[in-house]
């Protein structure tokens, strides 16, 4: 350890990398490439229907809490399955997991658009049986990508691939509303992402290699690494501040992404009304606004200029700084919430200044994404990154947008109850209910500030265990050696003391 070569991991070249790997430069960007469709995929679904909400709360006759529950259970399911494929993902095959998940992903989606108005319940159990699909890949295309590229190499490929997560988001408002116009039926819209998840699976077998876990970054004299037990792996997660630190940290993205990912394009609708710009939505007509759309574009855009901007800034500063990634995820949440809160307030007054600040707010949130990712992956070993990757989707989700949602439709649906009936207490119920994003995405960017304070010696312990300089304890390490007929021998501690 005292050997200062060993203590910088050494950084394969693309003829390295190859020969690691055995895979082309060319094949594994397309991988990657294949890797960004389905994730782009992925998200594209999610928000498909909070693109048709309104639509729907008309067809089944649903308030805002029915509503908001919509993606609480889908959540929910993700976030309780994401363990499961994480455990896998680290010990089999994670094409063939990927593939099967995304098959079945694809069906219920597909099945979740001939719900009859009377089996509301129906389209919960489907939405619910979504996050199959979304576990499976979420928690291991990541690990792929990690297995393929290093250093800034992988800061790159990462960005790209979650340049999708804004870019699907958006283009799944615009899918959504575009669709239910040309075919006069919401019910249409939810039957595009189907059909591409077809596509989806077979470029997944026919494209994608699975790479040997962690090769890249051991030295060419170390020793693999080898899986441990699931509960030596959570116990030193647990033991990571990294890792539980940014965890929290991006549950408070998760939880602002969600709320708004719902309830903006409503939000927004309401306020139009209250400013008599456009008409109320009445039942049994369909209600028509360009809200999704526009919400759907900023974030698009939003979300390509932040992740980007999140990447290229955290690059920079790490030559002098190697803090660098958590205080510029720190910087985004913190700088967000005072936009997204200055974006609710003046609602009722102007429209336009609505978007202004959405469109700042959404910038400075999304350089989170990318950054996130990389310190996961630089904090944690190879062989229990899908582990980790799903322990942060079980966390950010079970305390972030599993319940955000319902809990910002409920607080809109007992406001509106102590106010007289109005299209103005609708809005304003909504508006109150949506400024809890900001006081949670404040709370996020100190998690994220706490965690620049042990991220150095996190990383510097994760290469040493990659490089075989450093060993974990285990469950045989409460023995000591003790010399036996010339020879040294472990014994435990208890025997010793006897």
């Amino acid at each position: 350890m005292g050997n200062s070569k060993s203590e910088d991991p050494e950084v394969p070249d693309r003829e390295g990398l190859q020969h690691i790997t055995g895979l082309s430069p060319g094949h594994s960007a397309l991988i990657v490439a294949v890797l960004c469709y389905i994730n782009l995929l992925n998200y594209m679904d999610r928000f498909t229907v909070a693109g048709v909400l309104p639509d729907i709360e008309q067809f089944f006759n649903i308030g805002d809490s029915s509503s908001g529950l919509i993606q609480t259970v889908f959540i929910s399911s993700y976030m309780v399955l994401a363990p499961v494929f994480g455990y896998l993902g680290d010990r089999y095959n994670r094409k063939y997991l990927m593939c099967g998940g995304i098959a079945f992903w694809s069906l219920v989606t597909l099945g979740s658009s001939f719900i009859p108005r009377e089996q509301f319940w129906l389209l919960l159990l489907t939405r619910g049986l979504v996050g199959v699909g979304e576990a499976s890949y979420s928690t291991i295309a990541p690990t792929l990508i990690a297995d393929l590229f290093v250093a800034d190499q992988r800061s790159r490929m990462l960005s790209v691939f979650y340049f999708a997560i804004p870019v699907g988001s958006g283009l799944g408002y615009i899918a959504g509303s575009k669709v239910k116009d040309m075919a006069g039926d919401w019910h249409w819209a939810l039957r595009v992402t189907p059909g591409l998840g077809v596509v989806a699976v077979l470029l997944l077998f026919l494209v994608v290699r699975e790479p040997p876990r962690g090769a890249v970054e051991r030295h060419s004299d170390s020793p693999p690494l080898n899986p441990t037990s699931w509960w030596a792996d959570l116990r030193a997660l647990a033991r990571n501040p990294s890792f539980i630190l940014s965890s929290l940290g991006f549950t408070a993205v998760a939880f602002v992404t969600g709320s708004l990912a719902l309830w903006a394009p409503a939000f927004l609708l309401r306020s139009r009304v209250v400013l008599g710009e456009t008409p109320p939505c009445l039942p049994g007509d369909s209600c028509s606004s360009s809200d999704s759309l526009i919400f759907g574009l900023i974030t698009c855009l939003t979300g390509v200029l932040g992740v980007g901007l999140g990447v290229e800034i955290s690059r920079r500063l790490r030559r002098s700084n190697p803090r660098a990634d958590p205080l510029v995820c720190a910087a985004g949440l913190l700088g967000s919430a005072p936009f997204l809160f200055l974006s609710l307030a003046c609602a009722r007054g102007s429209i336009v200044a609505t978007y202004i600040f959405i469109f700042i707010g959404e910038t400075l949130l999304s350089m989170n994404w990318a950054v996130v990712a990389d310190i996961l992956l630089y904090v944690v070993i190879p062989t229990r990154r899908s582990t980790a990757e799903a322990f942060q989707i079980v966390l950010s989700h079970l305390l972030g947008d599993a319940g955000s949602p319902y809990l910002v439709g409920l607080i809109s649906d007992r406001l509106r109850r102590s106010w007289p009936p109005s299209f103005l207490s609708e809005f304003r119920a909504l508006q109150l209910s949506l400024m809890l994003c900001a006081f949670v995405g404040a709370l996020g960017g100190a998690a994220f500030l706490g965690t620049a304070i042990f991220i150095e010696g996190d990383r510097r312990q994760a290469q040493l265990h990659v490089q075989g300089l450093l060993r974990e304890a285990g469950p045989t390490d409460d023995r000591i050696v003790v010399p036996r007929r010339g020879r040294s021998t472990r014994v435990p501690v208890s025997s010793v003391l006897i």
